[in-house]
């Protein structure tokens, strides 16, 4: 049983060979851009957190290797324990380094160690006996030990200040000099991943050292970002909300692109086939039983819609269907799992723990219960008259009214002069007003087998309270 999605595998002579969400044609795209534009850019992949940009881009490297470029790979959060990203940045130049480029290396470095050296001129405390009373003398002798002049201390700071600038141009002559030594007449193409996980003041230290010392002719540089949490990283350094945090960003991004989001159907059929659902929905115990037949496609189906209505990411549909696993392991294959409320329900634990948290308290009212289920909808469009949400909401009803204690509980259904059945409630998701509602409503307390079941019956499945049946794995 997978409780989790793993990397997938990334073979090297045919990198997309496992990519189910055909973004090769992509990673082509990508690399007509950057074979043709080998001056030196920065090219931003922008997409939110779990939509599969470490894969992609992992895959698209190899693939650019196979392409005879030269390329790099930097986790920055795996590295962002360091003050200084320079370091990590000329350490990692080590692995495109051959015998060719070897001494151009050792010159490259020699000119690195000088920006990375402590040069910041000593801290000047001479005034402090004046104006702070009752200091130790100890400390105002080894603060006059140190003690500069103003003038010293100013003419100190220009002599650093020019010799770091100058450092700097001849840093980047000789970064120059090994991008074309290791070159295969291709740009060196240098990726950078998480960098948006990492401490604001190392992001942005980053991105500074990017622009201002390693952007040279023929180093390409690519960042996975999601540029939301990049831009709050930006407000967070410089301690405020006020700065035009994507303005700021343009200064360092020449170019942004983002992958387009998968087609839901078959990004949740290959984790309906991954987390093997099959295995409890297309049983033979289950398949035996006619009224199970339709299950597995309705709840895959429901899964589909609300992923899509929702913008859930790549990664929060992978453990969507993995706990999805997990609970149909509790189920005996001959009882009954309501597939879509079940899903209904999942969501809800996975995406509003708040709702689901009063729903499993038994806290919300009737008409809070629908208003959230309506809410999880929206707009009712016909892709949704397949999975007749109106009897899905009268099952959560009439599951919901059960837990409740029997004071507590209020009749869903009524008779009116007529002697016809009405609900007492009504959905926003309802094209025939209340009179389908209350038809199912009834229906279900009709159904001996259904009449007197709780919502705990899943809440029970939801909250793993149950014993995992080993049969089911």
């Amino acid at each position: 049983m997978k409780l989790k999605h793993y990397d997938i595998e990334i073979p090297k002579d045919n990198p997309f060979q496992n990519c189910k969400l055909e973004r090769k044609k992509y990673a082509q795209n990508l690399t007509d851009i950057v074979d043709n534009n080998a001056d030196g850019f920065v090219l931003a992949i922008n997409n939110e957190w779990g939509a599969g940009k470490t894969t992609f881009v992992k895959m698209w490297r190899q693939e650019l290797n196979n392409n005879k470029f030269k390329t790099l790979y930097f986790n920055a959060w795996e590295n962002d324990f360091d003050t200084n990203p320079l370091v990590a940045f000329i350490s990692e130049l080590k692995e495109v380094s051959d015998n060719k480029s070897k001494k151009n290396l050792k010159s490259l470095l020699e000119k690195g160690a000088l920006l990375v050296k402590n040069v910041a001129p000593k801290l000047i405390k001479g005034i402090v006996k004046k104006h702070v009373a009752d200091i130790d003398e100890n400390i105002i002798d080894s603060i006059e030990e140190t003690a500069k002049s103003s003038l010293e201390i100013l003419e100190e700071e220009i002599k650093l200040y020019t010799q770091k600038k100058q450092t700097i141009i001849e840093f980047r002559n000789e970064l120059t000099t090994f991008a074309n030594s290791v070159s295969t007449g291709k740009p060196l193409v240098f990726i950078i991943d998480e960098l948006d996980r990492c401490r604001p003041t190392y992001a942005v230290e980053l991105l500074e050292q990017i622009k201002h010392i390693f952007l040279v002719p023929g180093i390409i540089f690519i960042l996975a970002i999601d540029k939301e949490h990049l831009k709050a990283s930006v407000k967070g350094f410089y301690g405020t909300d006020q700065i035009d945090a994507d303005e700021y960003l343009r200064r360092f991004i020449d170019l942004e692109y983002s992958i387009p989001r998968p087609s839901n159907i078959e990004f949740s059929n290959y984790l309906f086939n991954y987390f093997d659902l099959g295995t409890f929905f297309n049983s033979k115990e289950r398949l035996r039983q006619r009224v199970f037949a339709s299950d597995a496609p309705t709840f895959l189906r429901m899964a589909q819609i609300l992923f899509d209505r929702k913008n859930v990411t790549l990664r929060q549909q992978e453990k969507a269907f993995a706990f999805a696993r997990l609970i149909l392991n509790t189920i005996p294959k001959t009882q009954y799992c309501f597939p879509t409320l079940l899903f209904v329900l999942i969501y809800f634990k996975m995406f509003k723990s708040s709702v689901y948290k009063k729903l499993d308290d038994r806290s919300l009212s009737i008409n809070e219960l629908i208003d959230e289920f309506d809410n999880l909808f929206n707009q009712h469009t016909s892709e949704l008259d397949e999975l007749n949400l109106v009897f899905i909401l009268a099952m959560l009803l009439h599951f919901y009214s059960n837990d409740l204690q029997r004071d507590l509980r209020q009749p869903l259904i009524t008779r009116n002069n007529k002697g016809e059945i009405i609900s007492q409630y009504s959905s926003k998701l309802e094209r025939t007003k209340e009179q389908s509602l209350a038809n199912y409503l009834d229906s279900l307390s009709n159904q001996h087998e259904f009449s007197h079941l709780g919502l705990i019956y899943l809440t029970s499945k939801i909250n793993v309270t149950e014993p995992i049946l080993k049969d089911n794995l």
